[in-house]
């Protein structure tokens, strides 16, 4: 059995990746997964004014050990203009700083969603990246399009889509166990 960190790249209370996200971890069997909200662990606009006069945050610390305590990681990346999230680019920005390599060793699944019809692929990208710069190692990937078309009662309504759920955490499963 493994531990998985899983959070959303959002900071809105009513994220659709938060959702989706819950979602996909409660269909993960045989690990402990510990399901954060960000926005939990509130940080500072990044900037070395602030690093140099003040050092680095506090919640900063605590995320990135939460990282080191756990195995693997399950993230799901909004995106906003075709990037990912001023508020997730500044925890990448923070946690970069405190340790280059905050995410060595980490297998990752990286997920996005949106209403478009392109499920935020352009963060997805964009995320898939830059995550190995900082060690981490992109096992799966996965784009939900359409989410308030293909999302609804806590469920996939789309088959296509749910068996594509169900392969990518199968192919998940198998590398973080291996």
């Amino acid at each position: 059995m493994k531990n998985i960190l899983a959070f959303a790249g959002s900071n809105s209370s009513t994220s659709i990746n938060h959702q989706f996200l819950t979602h996909v971890v409660n269909r993960v069997q045989g690990h402990e997964i510990k399901l954060i909200k960000l926005s939990e662990y509130e940080v500072p606009i990044f900037s070395k004014d602030h690093e140099k006069e003040k050092g680095f945050p506090v919640n900063v610390q605590v995320l990135k050990n939460l990282i080191s305590e756990n195995d693997a990681l399950i993230i799901s990346v909004n995106e906003h203009n075709g990037m990912v999230s001023a508020f997730f680019k500044n925890y990448i920005d923070w946690l970069s700083r405190i340790d280059r390599n905050f995410l060595a060793n980490k297998k990752i699944l990286l997920m996005s969603t949106s209403p478009g019809a392109r499920g935020a692929a352009s963060a997805l990208e964009y995320t898939k990246g830059i995550f190995p710069r900082f060690g981490g190692n992109v096992i799966e990937s996965f784009s939900f399009p359409s989410f308030n078309e293909n999302f609804g009662n806590n469920s996939i309504q789309n088959e296509v889509l749910d068996m594509g759920i169900e392969d990518v955490l199968t192919t998940f499963a198998h590398e973080i166990e291996s």
